[in-house]
């Protein structure tokens, strides 16, 4: 009985978030909380195909990043303080994945642009940032490169609140870092110990 009643709540709750409508400001998002077990949203590789986040995050742990597009220097910055940082997150266990609003056309520029090795996906309608409580309105002046970055697909105009997630193999959140002001982002040093404070 307490187990239906547990699956009832999780259904009216998710209900409900995917009702909640978009915030206009980053600073009232509602993002999912330590504890909570991530969606299983589908988002697309560079090549386009169909994978769910929570298939490729039962592999390993994972350093999930929600970050605004490969347009964004901010964003770049972020990335390429990753890349340094992954081999001390691979030797911990772990696998870094990387989402944006970008195509996987546009991804695969980043990737090459910015020398990663690590999995950038693309989320290039949003569904993903929604079902992470991630997603608000982005301002007019962002339209026409969400347009562009997300090959037409961002029809909402939505941007991302850029985030940090630390997850175990059953997608449970460990650790979160998320901040409205995109222009700042988690330091690596933070992160690393982030990570070895969760194993």
């Amino acid at each position: 009985m307490k187990y239906l009643t547990f699956i009832c709540l999780l259904f009216v709750s998710m209900a409900f978030r995917a009702s909640v409508e978009i915030p206009q400001k980053p600073e009232d998002i509602s993002p999912l909380l330590v504890g909570e077990t991530i969606p299983s949203s589908k988002v697309q590789t560079i090549d386009g195909q169909s994978v769910s986040l929570l298939d490729i995050v039962s592999k390993k742990p994972t350093v999930l990043i929600f970050y605004r597009g490969g347009w964004c220097p901010f964003c770049n910055r972020q990335l390429s303080e990753l890349r340094t940082l992954e081999p001390d997150l691979s030797k911990l266990g772990y696998q870094i994945l990387a989402v944006s609003t970008d195509s996987p056309e546009n991804l695969k520029n980043t990737l090459d642009k910015s020398e990663l090795t690590y999995t950038l996906l693309s989320d290039a309608d949003v569904t993903a940032a929604r079902a992470f409580g991630l997603a608000f309105k982005a301002p007019a002046a962002y339209s026409a490169t969400l347009e562009k970055g997300s090959n037409g697909k961002n029809t909402d105009k939505l941007l991302p609140v850029p985030a940090v997630f630390l997850l175990n193999q059953q997608g449970v959140i460990k650790f979160e870092y998320i901040n409205p002001n995109f222009k700042e982002r988690m330091p690596a040093k933070l992160l690393k110990a982030a990570a070895e404070s969760v194993l």
